[in-house]
């Protein structure tokens, strides 16, 4: 793993889960069994207002909701990925995630387009889920 030099999410007991999922290369959302609604990661509630939630591992799939393209890196850590793409991706299984898309080029992403995930390791039991076009 190279040197980070990114900021490191704080994981909590809330979304361990989460970031420990990504670190192994695998999408963990929480789930709602009361009624199966999956969850972004940040929310402790379902909106059926189910707080007994359990964490499920997801096909990592899905497709581009909205994005926008970054020209301005908002820190230095992030200069030489410029530009790059940030995005709303709805997961098939209906959750949706704010991440980025990579693998392509910029002028490339559509809303609509098909993606699976990809991980990026930031510490031993942090991962991030960043998404690629779908071959």
């Amino acid at each position: 793993m190279a040197e980070n030099t990114k900021p490191v999410p704080s994981p909590t007991d809330a979304n361990q889960s989460f970031w420990s999922g990504c670190a192994s290369g695998v999408l963990r959302l929480r789930n709602c069994p009361r009624c199966a609604s999956f969850l972004a990661p940040t929310r402790p509630v379902c909106a059926c207002g189910n707080a007994e939630l359990t964490w499920v591992d997801t096909s990592g799939r899905g497709r581009i909701f909205s994005y926008t393209v970054v020209h301005r890196a908002p820190d230095p850590a992030f200069r030489a990925e410029l530009p790059y793409v940030i995005a709303v991706v709805e997961l098939e299984e209906g959750a949706r995630l704010l991440s980025n898309i990579t693998g392509c080029a910029p002028a490339e992403v559509r809303v609509g387009m098909p993606v699976r995930a990809v991980f990026e390791q930031l510490a031993p039991d942090i991962g991030v889920a960043k998404f690629q076009p779908a071959t």
